[in-house]
């Protein structure tokens, strides 16, 4: 088996690695992640420069770009003639829960590769230590995929509790939860007195309630949540057409 990991942390992230070497006694792991933290990149792409991918280590490559352009290279130009059999994200270094996903670069990753036609999953952990709890999960889903593929053409969304293993509840599959608005922005001032700002801390939960990502995590479960990639809102299209033509000139 071939698994290609990439993260939004940098390649150099605990998370990445500690996944990676938890795999590798059992599948064939090629790394290919950004070459300093790229988090809250969401699904950017490099477009105006060229990607500089470095070699650092044996199958593993550095990009000075984006986590969706690691992904995208990848899978378009260093795999190209020996795709893997999945795509994984992270181990994200803090929670990508409700509608974080939007803005996410490790869920960005895990996209990319559901576009390009991989099997993807993004793992977060919910916290900073237990990392060895997330890469057992990995290989769980890993080996529970090998022996019985997953049943969804949908990219999961994984997050993990920052609990030993022991301590997990167990796993729920689950739907987004959602936040308030983000707080206000914090402005300060820069060494030569300009006005700087920075972006406020997540909302709360807003909808957590049980059934939620937020929900799952909290009660020490880990959370699956399988995403899907169109947005269109189909149960709206009949509506918009009649508020058209009731709107025509």
């Amino acid at each position: 088996m071939k698994i290609l990991l990439s993260n939004d942390d940098g390649v150099h992230a605990e998370g990445i690695h500690t996944m990676a070497d938890a795999l590798k006694p059992f599948a064939d792991i090629v790394i290919v992640a950004p070459d300093r933290n790229r988090s809250g990149a969401s699904n950017s792409l490099t477009l105006e420069q060229p990607l500089r991918v470095n070699q650092i280590a044996d199958n593993t490559y550095s990009v000075q770009g984006t986590p969706t352009d690691c992904v995208h290279f990848a899978l378009n130009e260093l795999m190209k003639d020996d795709l893997p059999d999945l795509v994984l994200s992270g181990i994200n270094h803090g929670a990508n829960l409700g509608d974080d996903v939007l803005y996410s670069g490790t869920v960005a990753a895990a996209m990319e590769g559901h576009f390009l036609g991989v099997q993807s999953i993004a793992l977060s952990l919910v916290g900073k230590q237990h990392f060895a709890t997330a890469a057992h999960i990995a290989i769980e889903l890993v080996k529970q995929h090998l022996q019985n593929p997953i049943p969804t053409n949908r990219l999961l969304n994984v997050n993990i509790p920052d609990l030993s293993v022991e301590e997990l509840s167990g796993t729920q599959v689950t739907r987004l939860g959602a936040r308030h608005h983000a707080e206000a922005m914090i402005k300060q001032k820069d060494p030569r007195g300009h006005d700087i700002y920075w972006l406020g801390p997540p909302g709360k939960e807003q909808d957590a309630g049980e059934g939620t990502d937020f929900y799952a995590v909290e009660q020490g479960y880990v959370s699956i949540t399988p995403l899907q990639v169109d947005l269109t809102a189909h149960e709206s299209i009949v509506a918009m057409n009649t508020w058209l033509k009731g709107h025509s000139v």
